[in-house]
């Protein structure tokens, strides 16, 4: 039974690993990854433009950005946040698709820039250029030219994706013919013999994603766009914002990690897209002063209210081994896991005290996340604790991360506190256990 066990676990942690190198969804995790600081500046800008003081219904929510309206000399301040804004989290399917490609054919060893800028001819293609426009006397005129930001923001995160993914497949492959590559003479520079080499490759490219767009749009009576958010979007949109989806990412995330294998990676493409539409619906909600419809469960969430000092609530464990250890070797560790922890890099607790491969640690490294998630997702849903708005960078320190997530919520670092002191009191039994292990081999 043992052997069987075994060589189950064997095959899911070959499957992980594989899923993990994957190289689309390596791309779509390091395209969001270099989108990283353009998403938190949009967040910064909108939470300033919106900020909170009072929940739901309560009229004094944008209390701040009245107050810059109704003041001349500071009216400024919300036209350069609302400018910001469109240049980040409004254009985000367009960035998405140049990093995303982009990394994509890098990982072809293909010509990046010619993938990343004909994967973008390719998206804009597919974006309807129709508009009808209300007019002062109540009739609708329709008008040719116009791109509607729905489809150029996180809501046309899942067709940018698609199209990059697909467009750079295409033109890689169509590169590599010997028979569709201009060669220009030596002598050319190089961006001109790139430029040619790329041309008819690139057009066939554009010209393929067009096809197919006008094809779905003709056999579906509705462009590629409202057709994925129709039918893909909206529905995974809601179950990923679920606590049962919370609690498979959790449970295996660190499941993974238990037998060495970085679980956030495998999981950040799926989890990235996600979270930018999932903040992008929260913060569209809140400006509207919605009381239901919020996606709880996503990335910042997770980064805010469960990963505190890393994965396990590594800060938790830190602290548990500090109070209650007593092995030199142990306590030496913790010193040295402390400050990475603060800012969520549990590493040198992973492989150093070690929690890899470790049966004592293993119940309590995922036990502890499992139990944060839950609180955190339940005080959202009974409305104690905001809703999460903000994307922030993961390396932010607990209590900062809980306060900006929330729009600067008081709730959110007293969550976070909960979180961390039940983790504490998770650890400090296996702690014990484990002390008395080393204890005897220091001896």
């Amino acid at each position: 039974m043992g052997s069987k066990n075994n060589t189950v676990m064997e095959k899911l942690l070959a499957t992980a690993g594989k899923i993990g190198q994957q190289r689309h969804l390596g791309a779509i995790r390091d395209g969001f990854v270099t989108l990283m600081p353009l998403m938190i500046v949009g967040s910064v800008v909108t939470l300033i433009n919106n900020f909170p003081i009072g929940t739901g219904d309560n009229p004094d929510r944008q209390f701040l950005k009245q107050i810059l309206a109704e003041t001349k000399w500071l009216s400024w301040i919300t036209d350069i946040n609302g400018n910001v804004w469109w240049g980040t989290f409004g254009m985000l399917s367009i960035l998405a698709v140049v990093t995303i490609a982009y990394f994509l054919a890098k990982s072809y060893e293909a010509d990046s820039l010619s993938a990343a800028i004909i994967s973008l001819a390719s998206f804009l293609t597919a974006v309807p250029q129709m508009a009808f426009i209300t007019l002062e006397d109540g009739t609708e005129a329709a008008g040719w030219g116009f791109i509607n930001f729905k489809y150029i923001n996180a809501s046309g995160l899942f067709v940018a994706i698609a199209v990059a993914l697909i467009a750079t497949e295409i033109f890689v492959r169509l590169s590599r013919s010997g028979k569709l590559v201009i060669k220009m003479p030596e002598g050319v520079p190089p961006a001109v013999s790139r430029s040619f080499a790329a041309l008819l490759p690139g057009v066939l490219t554009v010209l393929a994603v067009s096809f197919i767009t006008v094809m779905i749009n003709l056999i579906a009576s509705k462009n590629v766009f409202d057709l994925i958010t129709e039918t893909i979007m909206n529905p995974l949109t809601k179950s990923s914002g679920s606590l049962a989806f919370g609690l498979i990412i959790v449970f295996l995330t660190h499941l993974l990690w238990a037998f060495g294998i970085h679980g956030p990676n495998i999981f950040e493409g799926i989890l990235q897209p996600l979270n930018a539409n999932a903040i992008a619906t929260n913060t569209a909600l809140l400006e509207t002063g919605a009381t239901a419809g919020f996606v709880i469960f996503n990335k910042s969430f997770l980064d805010a209210f469960v990963y505190m000092g890393g994965s396990g609530v590594g800060l938790g464990l830190v602290i548990a081994i500090l109070l209650v250890s007593k092995s030199k070797q142990n306590r030496m560790v913790a010193r040295l896991g402390a400050a990475p922890a603060f800012f969520n890099i549990n590493e040198p607790m992973l492989f150093g005290l070690p929690i890899v491969l470790n049966p004592v640690f293993v119940i309590p490294f995922i036990l502890g996340p499992i139990i944060c998630l839950v609180i955190a997702y339940f005080a959202t849903v009974i409305g104690f604790l905001p809703i999460v708005r903000a994307v922030i960078p993961w390396t932010t320190p607990p209590i900062l991360s809980g306060l900006f997530a929330t729009g600067f919520a008081w709730q959110g670092p007293v969550i976070q506190i909960i979180n961390l002191a039940l983790s504490i009191l998770i650890y400090i039994p296996f702690v014990k256990i484990a002390d008395r292990a080393e204890m005897k081999k220091e001896a």
